[in-house]
């Protein structure tokens, strides 16, 4: 991980909070800038949009999509674990880590992991979009639940 490279997560009050990431600082200070104009305005303005296009590509779009069409919801359990579920394109629902920053989607593992061409698939852009504008759904999911996600047994907790 490189010097000065932050992630954003909720805390405990739903607060914005750094951590060490795997994205770059520009890409976190847009993230952080977008989550600032959207509390002053309830909107992203253009040059912020395009910036978003010119960071993430092709994924800033269809991330904004998927946040429009409110298709992210943060599950939390009681033990204090959290999953982002969103539904992607094609209707089938991934669970998007963003303590560690990973996607199961077949994008992720292309044009993330295998190509490095992308910093991100739009599942994950779309958990941060959200996280950073809080529009998330929240959901809250038993233990049990949380445990049959994260190893892929279940789809969405309630």
């Amino acid at each position: 991980m490189a010097e000065g490279q932050t992630k954003i997560l909720n805390n405990w009050n739903g607060e914005m909070t750094e951590m060490s990431s795997f994205l770059p600082a520009v890409a976190e200070e847009l993230l952080r800038d977008v989550k600032k104009a959207y509390q002053e305005t309830s909107q992203i303005p253009d040059d912020l949009l395009l910036a978003l296009k010119f960071v993430f590509g092709p994924s800033a779009l269809q991330a904004l999509d998927l946040v429009d069409q409110r298709s992210v919801t943060c599950l939390s359990s009681p033990s204090g674990r959290t999953v982002f579920q969103v539904v992607g394109g094609s209707g089938r629902l991934y669970a998007c880590y963003t303590s560690c920053h990973y996607c199961p989607c077949p994008a992720f593992a292309f044009s993330v992991l295998r190509k490095n061409d992308s910093l991100l698939c739009k599942h994950i852009l779309a958990a941060y979009l959200c996280q950073a504008m809080g529009l998330s759904q929240q959901e809250a999911v038993t233990n049990q639940q949380m445990s049959d996600i994260l190893s892929g047994k279940a789809g969405r907790g309630t």
